[in-house]
């Protein structure tokens, strides 16, 4: 089932790296030796070459940074990497749909005369908060993030230049009309697609192992993640629409239950497996934080980890 899983999937070494910090270290105080990432790795295919560059160009990338203790090296987020973690985590365990109330909030900016790269960056960060393109200087979104989108705004340099409004169409706008913007805003055929092969993929997983007698501890953090590095990849470019603004049967809907059951079957081996390999410089691996039990709205229990 692993084989199958990694030649299906076939994830990339930083990026898997990165959701074992996202998904298991962070929540253990966030700092692990070299040796111990080598060794969580492995099972995922990844030599120990292979995770030893990674790491580095991560540190390179300002995602961690290396704390020497005598002849060993253990690396921890770096401030900018725990922001970026804590900003998806947000995100990817934590959903709440409310109704939509038929207003738009619209961006309008000349992001050809922002200083420098400020305005690439921030059409990359709005687009990541699920802001659909319009135009070449207008982004809409239903329901944004009015915190986010004032922090973007900020960080670009672009507060003054930028003009942000909040508008209701003045009749109840035809159906079809509001299905042409969504479909001319954002690419959901594809975003749906790729729901369904992440479905596709860990159905026969959920069956496999809900069905088994004994679930091995290195296999279930191997498929957690999996099931994380593969979830991620399709919910981080998640616009994250109303549900009024959505087709019927939206794929992703199915996709967060299936991953929210699979992640509670295996929650517990998976974690006596990295408490087993994973060491600090303090040595004993610290307990996670209760929130930690409490992802995708209340998976698990603490003492599911006992």
């Amino acid at each position: 089932m692993i084989s199958r899983l990694l030649k299906q999937i076939k994830p990339k070494a930083k990026s898997v790296i990165v959701t074992i910090y996202g998904d298991a270290i962070t929540h253990h105080g966030g700092s692990a030796w070299l040796g111990s990432i080598i060794k969580l790795a492995a099972p995922l295919g990844l030599n120990e070459r292979v995770v030893r560059t990674s790491v580095f160009r991560l540190a390179k990338e300002d995602w961690l940074v290396a704390d020497q203790v005598g002849r060993r090296s253990y690396y921890r987020l770096t401030e900018a990497g725990r922001h970026r973690f804590d900003t998806a985590h947000s995100r990817i365990y934590h959903h709440a749909s409310r109704p939509w109330d038929g207003h738009w909030t619209f961006v309008i900016i000349d992001f050809a005369a922002l200083k420098g790269k400020n305005g690439e960056a921030l059409r990359s960060d709005l687009r990541w908060q699920g802001f659909g393109q319009l135009t070449a200087g207008v982004m809409l979104h239903p329901d944004p993030d009015k915190a986010a989108l004032h922090q973007a705004l900020t960080d670009a340099d672009a507060s003054k230049h930028a003009l942000v409004m909040h508008a209701a169409a003045e009749t109840a706008p035809a159906p079809a009309a509001v299905r042409g913007l969504v479909e001319r805003c954002w690419d959901l055929q594809r975003l749906a697609a790729d729901y369904a092969a992440f479905l596709d993929t860990f159905r026969p997983v959920w069956q496999a192992l809900h069905h088994a007698a004994h679930l091995d501890p290195e296999t279930c953090f191997v498929v957690r993640t999996l099931l994380m590095h593969s979830y991620r990849r399709v919910l981080l470019r998640d616009p994250k629409l109303p549900d009024e603004l959505l087709e019927a049967n939206w794929p992703g809907a199915s996709a967060r239950l299936l991953c929210s059951n699979l992640y509670r079957l295996v929650q517990a081996a998976a974690e006596q497996h990295v408490l087993a390999q994973l060491e600090t410089a303090d040595g004993a691996v610290p307990a996670a934080h209760p929130s930690y039990f409490m992802r995708f709205g209340g998976l698990g229990r603490a003492a599911d980890a006992a």
